[in-house]
């Protein structure tokens, strides 16, 4: 047989969630890409699962989740931000991080329903620089809301993982393995389930070797993977998913309402 087609985001916060993957040549092949690529590929299927934005699962299909493991946070994630020039209620314009779906629509039903209010959103390149010249804020996410230094660049910075627990009083799940109906069995699901958590169990070996090549980051993506993301997929997520996916559902941002169906 051949193997299974996985896609992962290419960014730290999925580098556990594929611990030891590339080791299972037999059973599984790998490919890296953006959020929104790795979705894209999926509905296309070009892959047969795929760690995909959360927002997704809702725009193709049917599809069928891993249990388990997921991207997730409780309070502050650090890598899914808004960066601000101004406050809060004097923004006009933001830009979005053409990469996101998930955090796009996140933001959208924070505007709505917990910063009330209702800027311009402008799609754009993941530039914080330019997007910050362009727009009052930034929508920026992955490593590069994590090392971007908004004290240095002299702008405020609106964790979303924070903003949406203070909402909602539940965690927030960014991405998780979402696959067609019939593409893997018991033996691949267990092996998704263990690659996860064998990676969350290792947050320093996995830092190290996905900032090889700028060891100074290695500390601060550790800390991160230890202390922001939560990997876990339990019913409190399942719960925080499906509030999220009623309020984007009622906003118009998905063309319907359904809870996730697990393998």
């Amino acid at each position: 047989m051949s193997p299974v087609r996985l896609g992962a985001v290419e960014y730290l916060n999925a580098r556990p969630l594929v611990y030891g993957l590339d080791r299972q040549a037999g059973t599984f092949s790998l490919r890296f890409d953006v959020p929104s690529r790795c979705a894209a590929l999926l509905h296309a299927h070009d892959v047969d699962l795929g760690i995909i934005p959360s927002i997704e699962f809702l725009r193709g299909g049917p599809y069928r989740v891993v249990p388990g493991v997921a991207i997730g946070s409780i309070g502050p994630i650090a890598s899914v931000a808004l960066f601000t020039t101004r406050p809060l209620a004097d923004i006009r314009t933001i830009a979005l991080d053409t990469s996101s779906r998930t955090s796009v629509a996140l933001l959208r039903v924070l505007c709505a329903q917990h910063f009330r209010m209702a800027p311009e959103m402008r799609p754009m390149l993941p530039d914080p620089e330019h997007m910050l010249r362009e727009c009052d804020a930034a929508l920026i996410i992955g490593d590069r809301a994590l090392m971007f230094d908004h004290v240095e660049a002299g702008v405020d910075k609106v964790d979303l993982g924070t903003a949406w627990t203070e909402y909602s009083g539940l965690p927030f799940v960014y991405a998780y393995w979402v696959g067609h109906q019939n593409a893997i069995g018991a033996v691949e699901i267990d092996a998704l389930i263990a690659a996860g958590r064998d990676g969350a169990a290792h947050p320093d070996e996995v830092a190290r070797a996905y900032f090889a090549a700028t060891p100074a980051w290695v500390e601060r993506g550790a800390q991160y993977l230890r202390d922001n993301v939560k990997f876990g997929f339990g019913e409190q997520q399942l719960e925080g998913l499906t509030r999220f996916y009623r309020e984007a559902h009622q906003l118009g941002l998905v063309p319907e309402f359904r809870a996730p169906q697990f393998y």
